[in-house]
């Protein structure tokens, strides 16, 4: 079925609509702005945001054919923006820019030379060393030789794909760092040891929003509560968030000005989130995905809805006043929903 626009708004499709992700709060944002008709695809029949309130229209597509499948839901659906839901969705619409653009879509996304750069962990953080800026011993991993002068607790990880800390391990020691390099290793994955940074003095995670021409609009950040199920992956021995972030947000501008710094080394043009502790004072950043991060309705509650103003931006070249933030501590949870088994079948 075609739907065409509404007077006044844009239709927005978001790619990847998994449940209790980066898609579903995006559809939030759309829907707090009051100005999109939100439409989403996922290639999971049982994704929960075809079962949520607020989309005008919900699609399955093919994972062999997922360029394909997403054009022809803009094409029928008069669709202008694509907002992705997730790396996935992200780097399979990324390398069909110049495809979306013939179509007349914009894939609301950084640069693709931001996103390829800040994919690699080890790449990443070697630039930010080279411009000063202050990150912890980050290095990639495929032998024990790898790992000598190595800080012990340290962290491993992919060096791609560990958005939301996923496959993320704390290693207390040489053989425990070895042992979970070793498994990556077998996994046909890029092993990455970094220095573990103590949570004594605060985690944050930033939101910059840039333009395509690489100002900086505005930064928002979050102080991250660690004490709940939700949010903390792992406690002991080591502190390791997890991909849900909750907490205070204020004006912290020290660690705003850190994370803008961060964003202008590695050129941003568009969203990028930087998480970080804070060590003797200095922010010091240990994971950066350059595009809207799952807290983004957070940020949206307080008043700074990225997603609004990067799509505003991009349909009529507005900057709005830089938003007046409300301070305060924001929080979320998991959400249920029953689905009679005939609507996934």
């Amino acid at each position: 079925m075609s739907h065409g626009g509404a007077p006044g708004k844009l239709n927005v499709l978001i790619a990847g609509i998994g449940g209790a992700s980066l898609g579903t709060e995006l559809l939030k944002c759309l829907l707090r702005a009051g100005r999109y008709r939100a439409f989403g695809c996922d290639i999971s029949r049982s994704a929960y945001g075809h079962f949520e309130n607020g989309f005008e229209a919900t699609f399955v597509v093919a994972i062999d054919r997922y360029v394909e499948s997403v054009l022809e839901i803009c094409r029928a659906n008069r669709v202008r923006y694509i907002l992705p839901g997730g790396e996935g969705p992200l780097n399979l619409l990324r390398g069909a820019l110049s495809l979306l653009k013939q179509e007349g879509v914009t894939l609301a996304c950084n640069d693709p030379g931001v996103i390829d750069l800040c994919s690699d962990k080890s790449r990443t953080f070697d630039a930010l060393a080279r411009q000063g800026i202050a990150v912890p011993v980050t290095r990639v991993v495929s032998s024990a030789a790898d790992l000598e002068k190595m800080p012990f607790p340290c962290i491993i990880k992919p060096a791609t794909d560990s958005g939301g800390s996923s496959f993320v391990f704390f290693a207390a020691g040489r053989d425990d760092a070895l042992a979970y390099t070793n498994y990556l290793v077998r996994a046909q994955r890029v092993a990455v040891a970094q220095e573990y940074i103590p949570d004594d003095e605060g985690e944050f995670t930033v939101g910059i929003l840039s333009f395509p021409d690489g100002r900086i609009f505005d930064s928002i950040a979050l102080r991250r509560l660690l004490d709940s199920k939700l949010s903390c992956l792992m406690r002991k021995p080591g502190v390791i968030s997890s991909g849900y972030s909750q907490g205070l947000i204020d004006d912290f501008p020290e660690v705003r000005q850190a994370a803008e710094r961060i964003a202008r080394a590695v050129g941003s043009r568009g969203p990028i989130n930087v998480q970080g502790r804070v060590r003797r004072g200095v922010f010091v950043p240990f994971e950066i995905n350059p595009r809207l991060s799952a807290s983004t309705y957070l940020r949206a509650m307080a008043g700074f809805n990225e997603v609004d103003i990067l799509l505003q931006h991009l349909s009529t070249g507005a900057i709005p006043a830089r938003p007046v933030i409300r301070a305060g501590y924001y929080l979320r949870t998991l959400a249920e929903q029953f689905v009679p088994a005939e609507r996934i079948a």
